[in-house]
Parts: C-alpha cells; sequence; structure tokens
C-alpha cells in the first residue's frame, strides 16, 4: 500500500482540480474489475461486487448498503492575479496557515509550470512587521518570467498550485514517512488497496471532492449512493512535538489509528464506534482517540443526508498537516488499512451493532 500512497501523494488535487487522482484511481478500479462513474461535482463512484458474485447481480437484501469514503483534494493556492512584473497573487484553497507558505516551491496550473512563493525582503521590512503573520495579499508566486506577457504565457488567472514535495521515508528503520497530501491521499490508498482485494460483501467507494472547502462533494455523493453505514477514512492532525502539554497533542504517531466518536461537524454513531473499537481490541491493533474536539471529516455531509446515515472514521494521525511536508508513520498507516478490513468483514458477518 505505500507504493500507492506515494504515488497519490505526487499527483496534484488542490480541491476542485482533482482530476489527476481522479484518474489514475479510476484507471486502478477498471483493471481491479470494477465499475466507475464520475458524478456532476467530480466525485469518483466505484462499485465493487463480493468475492464469486456474478456481473449484474446484488447483495442479500439483508447486509446493509456499505459506502467507504476518502476524499481526493488537498489544499494549495489559486491565482488570482498576474501584475505588470509577472508575479502571480494567489489565494489559499482550504486551511493553510500563512506561515509556512513563504518560499515553498509549488508547480502551477495543468502544464506543472515551477515556481516559488515569495514574500518582501527581511531588509525591506519593518521591525514591526518582521513579528506578524504575513498577508495572503502580500505574497507572490514567482514563475520567472520577465513581464506580465511572459507569465501568461504559460499560466492563467484561476490556475491552481500545489506543494512541490517529494516523498522520503526516514527515521529508525524507515517508520516514518514525509510527503504533501497525506491528508488524504491515506484513505484514497486503503480504498485502492481494499478494491483490489476479493471482499466478502458488495461495497461503494466513494472518492469524494472539495472535502478541503466544505466537504461539498461527498453531501451529493451520499444523496446519490444511498449507504446505510458509511466508514470514512482520513487523515488527522497530531501535535506530538516537544514543549505541547499532553492534553494538547490531540492525537500521537505510533499509537495507532484515530477512531472517530466526535469532531466539530459530526456526534459519530456510537455503535460503529464501538464495533471498530472492539475489532481493534480483539486483532491487536492499537488504536487512540482524539484528545482535542476540533476539524471535521466527509461524516458531517454524509451523516446529514436524506433520512441520516450512520457513519463511522477511521484516521491516520498525520503532525504538520496541510502543510508541504506532513508526517506520519507506517505503522499507523497499515493498521489502518487493517482496521478498515475488518470492519467491512463485520459488516458482511452481520456483527454490526
Amino acid at each position: 500500500m505505500l507504493k500507492t500512497l506515494e504515488t497519490l501523494c505526487a499527483l496534484p488535487g488542490v480541491s476542485g482540480s482533482e482530476e489527476a487522482v481522479r484518474g489514475y484511481i479510476k484507471e486502478r478500479a477498471v483493471k481491479a474489475g470494477c465499475t466507475a462513474r464520475t458524478d456532476l461535482m467530480g466525485n469518483l463512484i466505484v462499485e465493487k461486487k463480493a468475492a464469486g458474485a456474478k456481473a449484474g447481480s446484488s447483495a442479500p437484501t439483508k447486509l446493509p448498503h456499505l459506502m467507504l469514503t476518502a476524499h481526493m483534494d488537498e489544499v494549495g493556492f489559486m491565482v488570482k492575479a498576474i501584475n505588470d512584473s509577472g508575479y502571480l497573487r494567489f489565494e489559499p484553497v482550504g486551511g493553510i496557515d500563512p506561515r509556512i507558505a513563504f518560499n515553498r516551491r509549488v508547480w502551477v496550473g495543468e502544464n506543472r509550470v515551477p515556481g516559488v512563493t515569495g514574500l518582501k525582503a527581511v531588509h525591506l521590512t519593518p521591525l514591526a512587521e518582521r513579528s506578524k503573520i504575513p498577508a495572503w495579499g502580500n505574497m507572490y508566486i514567482d514563475i520567472g518570467a520577465r513581464d506580465k506577457k511572459e507569465a501568461e504565457a504559460v499560466v492563467s488567472v484561476g490556475d491552481v498550485a500545489v506543494f512541490d514535495s517529494d516523498f522520503v521515508r526516514f527515521g529508525s528503520g524507515n517508520g516514518f514517512i514525509k510527503a504533501k497530501a497525506i491528508d488524504d491521499r491515506f484513505g484514497c490508498a486503503v480504498m485502492v488497496t481494499l478494491m483490489e482485494e476479493e471482499l466478502p460483501m458488495d461495497v461503494t467507494f466513494v472518492f469524494s471532492v472539495q472535502e478541503e472547502v466544505g466537504t461539498r462533494g461527498a453531501f451529493g455523493a451520499a444523496f446519490s449512493v444511498k449507504p446505510d453505514i458509511a466508514l470514512i477514512l482520513e487523515g488527522t492532525t497530531s501535535a506530538d512535538l516537544a514543549k505541547v502539554p499532553g492534553h494538547k497533542k490531540v492525537t500521537r504517531l505510533g499509537e495507532g489509528p484515530v477512531l472517530g466518536f466526535m469532531d466539530a461537524g459530526t456526534i459519530y454513531d456510537r455503535g460503529l464506534f464501538e464495533q471498530l473499537r472492539d475489532l481493534a481490541v480483539e486483532h491487536g491493533i492499537p488504536w487512540q482517540i482524539k484528545g482535542r474536539i476540533a476539524g471535521g471529516t466527509d461524516a458531517s455531509a454524509i451523516q446529514r443526508s436524506r433520512q441520516g446515515v450512520r457513519v463511522a472514521s477511521i484516521s491516520a494521525p498525520v503532525r504538520s498537516i496541510h502543510c508541504p511536508n506532513s508526517v506520519a508513520k507506517v505503522s499507523d498507516i497499515e493498521d489502518g488499512l487493517k482496521l478498515a478490513r475488518l470492519f467491512v468483514e463485520a459488516v458482511a458477518a452481520g456483527k454490526i451493532k
């Protein structure tokens, strides 16, 4: 699965421009014998039949309709203007801390034009400004253009820019990875892996769009798919750093996947949470909960669709989330896959509470 995650993290997929990610996953889905369609929002909806099922057949009616969801999009930038000197003015797409956006390598537009984010030089900055968080309006992207005409020949207003960041394994025994977009290419990689396996029941996989700007894609997908149960696979915040008090670390790398019970947008189904917890305990999989109620997932949109949907979540803890160099631990990622697989098996066996 790590090779799949590496490939996915390298692809550009800023909210609203998820084409590269969707195309790669769709190709894998078709090769795996699944049916795949793209809805009007851009969500990729993949149908995987139970092992041994014939094309056109359906699962036994006693089984709930299970949907697994992960979002394809990542945070990034959108070009809003090109000035006379050929510099690109931009706005963030999704939640990005402006403190980490300065002096970063980026790719701009479909042609992947290389650029670097910039700001007024420090020796030109008054002392009073140096301790302040830079405003987005004061930043620019330098693509090496001599003037506006040269810049407009390769980029356009409305183009998106994505962090340029390598996927690197590091640490003792290569136990850690660093990359952009681990949130939520982790969830996508888990789902790609599962859809290529033999499964004990029919499963719908939804690779959603525009989660980072308000869980927009998942809402429409939930109405289209009409699930009874939805398992959301995500990346979530970890702040397990030096001098951070224990209760503010939120989650910790190496302590297993994070099981959702509540966040800023959702109170998760209690029975499903307990099922995930019990599966983890039974199979010796470490697990944890968030120490701070914050953030949100596609569950907030899915849960409220139609007459309501039972939702659960499995997340990988990620340091420096929404940054060009996010960090996750391999064991948490692999355990997340194991637990998701066990959950599908439990639903198929009628064990859901």
